[in-house]
């Protein structure tokens, strides 16, 4: 397969420095504030995002350490497929966050919900339309056993 290369249209400020103790989900973070900063030539992009509550915030996740087709997840102490979790150990370390947008100042968007480290590549940023977007789900594969025993979804070792 062609090489695929991507430029960041912007960066992440986040109150997290490392990664140890960071929540891994965003739906966890929702008291977590910061602001994703563009670049000042993609500004005309942000034209109508005011409106919208949610965005999908694609990041390349740029302090990920080593890829493995089989991790250990967070959320469980057995190994499983890279594809059937969302372990950072991705041949693309791709992130894929909702967070809810405060305000737009300029080129900038104070947003809470962060599950990212400070200084992330943001990759692209897209409305979140709950017709479109939500689904009902009759399997979440092995996550469905471990939801109900995590009271917690913070990283650990394993993002190292």
């Amino acid at each position: 397969m062609d090489t695929i290369q991507y430029t960041p249209i912007g960066v992440v400020h986040s109150p997290f420095r490392e990664e140890l103790g960071m929540p891994i989900q965003s739906i966890v973070a929702e008291d977590v504030i910061g602001t994703v900063e563009l670049e000042p030539a993609y500004a005309p992009g942000l034209q109508d995002i005011e409106p919208f509550s949610y965005l999908f915030l694609l990041c390349h996740l740029h302090r990920a350490v080593g890829r493995a087709l089989v991790v250990t997840p967070f959320l469980d102490d057995q190994p499983h497929g890279v594809f059937a979790t969302r372990s950072p150990k991705r041949p693309n370390p791709i992130s894929l966050s909702i967070i809810k947008l405060l305000q737009v100042e300029g080129c900038v968007l104070h947003v809470a919900g962060l599950d990212l480290i400070d200084g992330t590549p943001v990759l692209d940023i897209k409305p979140y339309v709950p017709r479109f977007d939500a689904r009902g789900a009759n399997g979440i594969g092995w996550y469905a056993d471990q939801l109900h025993r995590r009271a917690t979804v913070r990283t650990d070792d394993r993002f190292r």
